[in-house]
């Protein structure tokens, strides 16, 4: 589904990430793993087209998508939550939905506005509220349903969990469970590890915009020094 090699990253003068590589396979749901300023949202950000990238290879179902620009590489399939939210906050919340919505795509689940809410309860609740009327959880969740009425096959999720109550998390694990269901495959930048191991099938580690680990939970948790040395606080 996702396949990203040898990518190099640079913010003005900075060289933030450095032959970064990861693959994201047909429904599968893969984390990033990383401190703050580790590369993680750079990351995301490089694969849709937000940042410069001057070396490298981003390939989306098997076509290069590097140096094209972000709406184009959203209209190929590929969802963008980032951490900021970025909600209308003057906008009701079915409002905020219909702002996403885009054409059914083939061999992509169609996303509604009854089948959001029934993933989404909370936000059925408050259709009728503004945006900047929500919990940072339910904005968090908005946000996720305005990705999903794009109808995208690959959904890359920043920083889902943070800032939001440990109820909120649970429920946001149970919604990347059912996306997985759906058939998308989820690319996560967490820094929360029990959230990421609730949901995901593998891992990469990255530290100082590269590469450092990848493999299952299980490997992960047979290997305590590399949880120590690239993600303890």
């Amino acid at each position: 589904m996702l396949e990203v090699n040898g990518l190099n990253a640079r913010y003005g003068r900075a060289h933030i990430l450095n032959g970064v590589a990861l693959s994201v396979g047909e429904n599968e749901v893969v984390a990033l793993l990383g401190r703050n300023g580790a590369g993680k949202s750079t990351t995301m950000k490089s694969v849709m087209g937000l940042v410069r990238q001057t070396e490298g290879s981003i390939r989306y179902e098997g076509q290069e998508i590097r140096g094209k620009a972000s709406h184009t590489i959203c209209r190929a399939g590929i969802g963008y939550v980032p951490e900021e939210r970025r909600i209308f906050g003057e906008l009701t919340v079915e409002e905020n939905l219909e702002v996403g919505r885009r054409e059914a795509r083939p061999g992509a689940p169609e996303w509604t506005l009854d089948h959001l809410f029934k993933l989404f309860p909370n936000l059925e609740e408050r259709r009728r509220n503004l945006g900047k009327q929500l919990s940072g959880g339910e904005q968090q969740m908005l946000t996720i349903a305005r990705t999903l009425m794009g109808n995208p096959k690959l959904v890359l999720l920043d920083e889902p969990s943070e800032g939001i109550a440990p109820v909120i998390v649970e429920q946001m694990a149970k919604v990347i469970e059912e996306l997985k269901a759906e058939g998308l495959s989820v690319l996560l930048s967490e820094q929360n590890l029990h959230f990421a191991r609730l949901v995901s099938d593998r891992a990469y580690i990255i530290e100082k915009g590269e590469m450092r680990w990848n493999g299952t939970f299980a490997e992960l948790d047979a290997q305590p020094a590399v949880s120590q040395s690239y993600l303890a606080v």
